[in-house]
């Protein structure tokens, strides 16, 4: 995936990378990336931990909460449903099968969503459309 972004960067582009949990098991899924686009491109990549930025957690609750309730970011939410579907959740996230947070619902339980979980303190409920 890596590489389709590179081939479709503007020139002094900057690439964020973090999170590379599909990778853990697959020795052989190494990307092959296009150096002579890197260096013609003048593109950055530059690789972070969501540790490095500790220090401005609360910062980032506060603000991520005020853009989900008004609609400014959506959550995105792969949600699986059932005791039974926590295997092959498991598998999907480890093989890359996912997009944003991966979520198992169990029947008849309570669970908030991220969404819900980051706006459960002020209590507010919103519709995005």
């Amino acid at each position: 995936m890596l590489e389709a972004a590179v081939e479709n960067m503007n020139s002094f582009g900057r690439v964020a990378a973090c999170g590379v949990m599909s990778e853990y098991t697959d020795s052989l899924r190494k990307g092959k990336l296009d150096m002579v686009q890197l260096i013609y491109k003048r593109i950055r990549i530059q690789g972070f931990l969501a540790l490095d930025f500790m220090n401005i957690y609360h910062q980032f609750i506060s603000t991520t909460t005020q853009y989900l309730q008004t609609c400014k970011i959506k959550a995105i939410e792969d949600i699986y449903y059932g005791v039974e579907s926590i295997p092959m959740a498991s598998v999907d996230i480890f093989r890359g099968n996912n997009i944003g947070k991966k979520i198992v619902r169990t029947r008849g339980a309570n669970e908030l969503s991220l969404a819900e979980n980051l706006c459960s303190s002020s209590f507010v409920k919103y519709q995005c459309k």
